[in-house]
C-alpha cells in the first residue's frame, strides 16, 4: 500500500475505566503510515472513565476529548466524526483492542474494493473465567449464528460491518448515525450506505478483540436492549426482517410453555385423557432438549475447562431468551426508550 490517509478513530465511552487504557494504546500503536487522531466522546460515565481519558489526552496531543451527555452511542460517534479532520474515520470501542496493522489492513481494503464501509470479525475474549466462558459463546453458531462477524464468512458485500472503517465523504453523502437508533444504528447507517449505491464490505483478517460483558446479568441486559433495537429494525424496514429471527422468540415461546406444562403436569396425571398427557409431555421436554443443547454447545465450544464449558452452557440462554423477550417487544411496542443498561453502574 503506497497511499497512507489520515485515520480519524471516534470512540464512544461510558463507565469503561478497566478498558480504555488498553483500548486506546492498541489505537496509538497501530503500525500505519498516515496522520492518526483518537476522538473520545465522554459519556456520563460513574467509575473513573473520564479522569483516566483525560490523564490519556493530557499525554499525548493526537488525543482529542468531546463531552457526550446524553451518553448514547449514536450521538457520540456523530460528536466525535464532527470534531474529527482526516478523510478516513474508523469507529473503535473502549471495550476492544486493535490488532496491529488492523488499519493498514483495513484501509487497504477500503482501496482495493471500492468499499465505502469495512469491517471484520469480532475476536471475543475475557479476563476473568465468566468473560471467557461469555467469549466462547459468542464465537459458538449456537450463540449468534448469521452474523459473519461472529462466526466468519468469505470475504465480501456485506449487510452490515462490524464498528467499521469509512471514507468520509459518505457521511456528507448518506448523512450521519441515526441518533434516534440507541442500538443498532450501524446496521441503519449500512443500510443507507447500501441504498446509495455503495459497498459494505466484509474482510475476515480484520480481527478485532473485544471484551464482552462480564456477567450473566450484564449480558442479559445487553441481549435484552439488542433484541429490542433488532425488533425495531424489522419493525422499521423491510430489509430488516429474517428468518433467523424469528428462532429465538419461537424458543423462548417454547420454553415458556415447557415450563407451564412442567408444573401442571403433576395435577393432571391421573385426569387428563391421554391425548393431552402425551401433548404435556412433549411440551414440557422442550426446556429440557434446550438446556441439552447448550450443555453440548458449551462443550463444544472454545472454553476451557469443565467450569468454563459449564458457564459458557450458562451464557446461551443469557443471550437467546432475554434477546428473544426485547425482540418480541421492539416488534410489536417498538424500541423507543430501550437502552442497554449492561454498563450502567
Amino acid at each position: 500500500m503506497t497511499d497512507f490517509p489520515g485515520v480519524s478513530y471516534v470512540m464512544p465511552v461510558l463507565n469503561e475505566a478497566g478498558y480504555l487504557g488498553d483500548a486506546v494504546t492498541s489505537i496509538l500503536n497501530q503500525q500505519y503510515g498516515g496522520d492518526k487522531e483518537l476522538v473520545i466522546a465522554l459519556g456520563p460515565s460513574t467509575d473513573g472513565t473520564n479522569k483516566v481519558a483525560q490523564e490519556l489526552a493530557e499525554a499525548d496531543s493526537r488525543i482529542t476529548l468531546v463531552d457526550n451527555p446524553q451518553g448514547r452511542t449514536p450521538v457520540a460517534l456523530n460528536l466525535a466524526i464532527r470534531a474529527s479532520k482526516y478523510p478516513i474515520v474508523i469507529r473503535v470501542d473502549a471495550h476492544s483492542e486493535l490488532p496491529i496493522d488492523y488499519t493498514e489492513r483495513g484501509v487497504a481494503t477500503l482501496q482495493r474494493v471500492g468499499a465505502h464501509d469495512v469491517g471484520g470479525l469480532m475476536d471475543a475474549r475475557g479476563r476473568s473465567a465468566i468473560q471467557r466462558a461469555i467469549a466462547a459463546a459468542y464465537h459458538s453458531k449456537f450463540g449468534f449464528g448469521g452474523p459473519a462477524y461472529h462466526s466468519g464468512a468469505p470475504e465480501g458485500e456485506a449487510e452490515s460491518a462490524y464498528l467499521g472503517i469509512f471514507r468520509r465523504e459518505v457521511f456528507d453523502e448518506v448523512g450521519f448515525y441515526d441518533e434516534n437508533m440507541w442500538r443498532a444504528q450501524d446496521w441503519e447507517l449500512c443500510l443507507r450506505i447500501r441504498q446509495a449505491g455503495h459497498k459494505v464490505w466484509f474482510d475476515p483478517e480484520l480481527k478485532v478483540g473485544y471484551f464482552p460483558r462480564d456477567t450473566f446479568g450484564a449480558l442479559g441486559r445487553q441481549s435484552y436492549a439488542s433484541g429490542t433495537w433488532r425488533g425495531e429494525i424489522a419493525r422499521r424496514f423491510p430489509e430488516g426482517k429474517s428468518l433467523r429471527h424469528d428462532m429465538p422468540p419461537l424458543l423462548l415461546a417454547g420454553v415458556a410453555a415447557g415450563a407451564i406444562a412442567l408444573a401442571v403436569i403433576p395435577f393432571t396425571r391421573d385426569s387428563a385423557p391421554r391425548p393431552v398427557s402425551v401433548l404435556l409431555g412433549l411440551t414440557a421436554s422442550i426446556p429440557l432438549v434446550y438446556a441439552a443443547a447448550s450443555l453440548f454447545a458449551g462443550f463444544s465450544s472454545k472454553a476451557s475447562g469443565v467450569k468454563e464449558k459449564l458457564l459458557a452452557a450458562y451464557a446461551f440462554p443469557a443471550i437467546h431468551l432475554p434477546w428473544a423477550a426485547g425482540y418480541l417487544k421492539g416488534r410489536i411496542f417498538g424500541a423507543a426508550g430501550t437502552f442497554d443498561k449492561g454498563r450502567v453502574k
